[in-house]
């Protein structure tokens, strides 16, 4: 799956930046709301090694899952486990889907 360069959520038009390493410790990617970007990381500040695409692809998803319930004002914005929850299940069923 490409990742695009950027995306519209509702009114709001992301940046997508990929990037070799996030700068907080563990973390695979960040949506910055003013600044209206979203931030993926290739590789693990931890392990040093590339994530896999699958990784990345559901790092995606994750972001934007979080851009679009702040733009849906809903409280499971903040919410990791359901947002994790979510888009695992998103990125499967995309990365599973046959044209």
């Amino acid at each position: 799956m490409k990742i695009p360069k950027s995306i519209k959520v509702g009114k709001n038009k992301y940046s997508v930046h990929k990037i070799k390493y996030m700068h907080k410790s563990g973390t695979m990617g960040a949506t910055s709301y003013d600044g209206k970007a979203i931030v993926i990381a290739t590789h693990s500040n931890v392990r040093g090694t590339r994530f896999k695409r699958e990784e990345i692809c559901d790092t995606f998803w994750h972001e934007l899952t979080h851009a679009i319930l702040k733009d849906m004002g809903s409280k499971l914005e903040s919410d990791e486990h359901f947002v994790n929850a979510f888009s695992q299940r998103l990125t499967k069923a995309i990365l599973s889907a046959r044209f």
